[in-house]
């Protein structure tokens, strides 16, 4: 059985910069690619970037140029560096799994709170 365990969020200005992880267990880590999402309050939950297997990453338009997704194999974990951050990146971020040509789990974890705000 998968679980996903995030942590790493916090209360920071904006500006600042938070390093988010997801441990994950129960699974062949190196087989997934792996997302983050987020969901802020009234907001639908949205895909904010995602790294395959391979090492391939993809960004939201919203994110691009100050969020960057990574992972490391041996330690099953993925990770979500946010610099620049923006009082509308304000969410409750959350990780997720999929093998190529599947949708994404619904496993989730119970998410990790950012709050960015003066």
């Amino acid at each position: 059985q998968v679980q996903l365990v995030e942590s790493g969020g916090g209360l920071v200005q904006p500006g600042g910069s938070l390093r988010l992880s997801c441990a994950a267990s129960g699974i062949i880590f190196k087989l997934y690619t792996m997302g983050w999402f987020r969901q802020a309050p009234g907001k639908q939950r949205e895909l904010v970037a995602s790294i395959t297997n391979s090492g391939s990453t993809n960004y939201a338009d919203s994110v691009k140029g100050r969020f960057t997704i990574s992972r490391d194999n041996d330690k099953n974990t993925v990770y979500l560096q946010m610099n620049s951050l923006k009082p509308e990146d304000t969410a409750v971020y959350y990780c997720n799994l999929k093998r190529v040509g599947y949708m994404w789990s619904g496993s989730w974890g119970q998410g990790t709170q950012v709050t960015v705000s003066s």
